[in-house]
């Protein structure tokens, strides 16, 4: 992978990882509950969730590729209206609602890995995502392996430290959003719909 693609790649990935969902949400919770430490357990469950489901839509969009020379362009323009798609429902989706902590049951780390990583891997819509998102950095050319390969470890390293930077800040994060939620959720919103639209004309 050229370093420039990485390089714009490791951008998206940056803007998709603060988007709110449901294993941000999860881990925001944890944080708040049983300390950011504990969450430690949410986060790598929920990366390892990711990083299967990136597996599965790479070995899907490897065969694709082995059998037509031009998937990757079709790939990318239908990738690109389903960012814009996203951006658009999550422009107005409404804000976060995160309920106080109160009288929390302190859980083993394995129980709150088992909650992140089924929190991952019950969503079907990551592996529509990540069959979106990817082929956008894609050199047919190249090494498909090597390329996924860069990409998940990418993907892992900047989800897992957003993930504790989160469980870290979870008393303060957690007044901001129910605050500003509508706000944000619209700056990721109309982030998701640039990508969409940007991303298949790049290259």
């Amino acid at each position: 992978m050229a370093l420039h693609t990485w390089l714009l790649y490791l951008t998206a990935v940056i803007g998709l990882v603060l988007t709110p969902g449901p294993n941000s949400l999860l881990v925001l919770t944890h944080g708040t509950l049983y300390g950011y430490k504990k969450a430690l357990w949410t986060t790598a469950g929920g990366v390892i969730g990711f990083a299967a489901l990136m597996a599965l839509s790479m070995f899907g969009i490897g065969a694709l590729l082995q059998a037509s020379a031009n998937a990757l362009v079709l790939l990318k323009w239908i990738g690109g209206a389903y960012l814009v798609w996203l951006g658009f429902q999550l422009w107005r989706a409404p804000p976060l609602q995160l309920d106080a902590a109160v009288g929390a049951i302190d859980k083993p780390g394995s129980a709150l890995f088992r909650q992140g990583l089924l929190s991952a891997l019950s969503n079907p819509k990551v592996i529509l995502f990540f069959g979106a998102f990817l082929p956008q950095f894609l050199d047919p050319q190249g090494d498909l392996l090597l390329q996924f390969a860069v990409m998940a470890l990418t993907f892992a390293v900047v989800e897992a430290l957003a993930e504790f930077l989160l469980a870290r800040a979870a008393h303060h994060v957690r007044p901001w959003l129910q605050r500003c939620g509508r706000g944000f959720n619209r700056c990721c919103g109309g982030l998701f719909a640039a990508m969409g639209a940007a991303l298949p004309l790049t290259r």
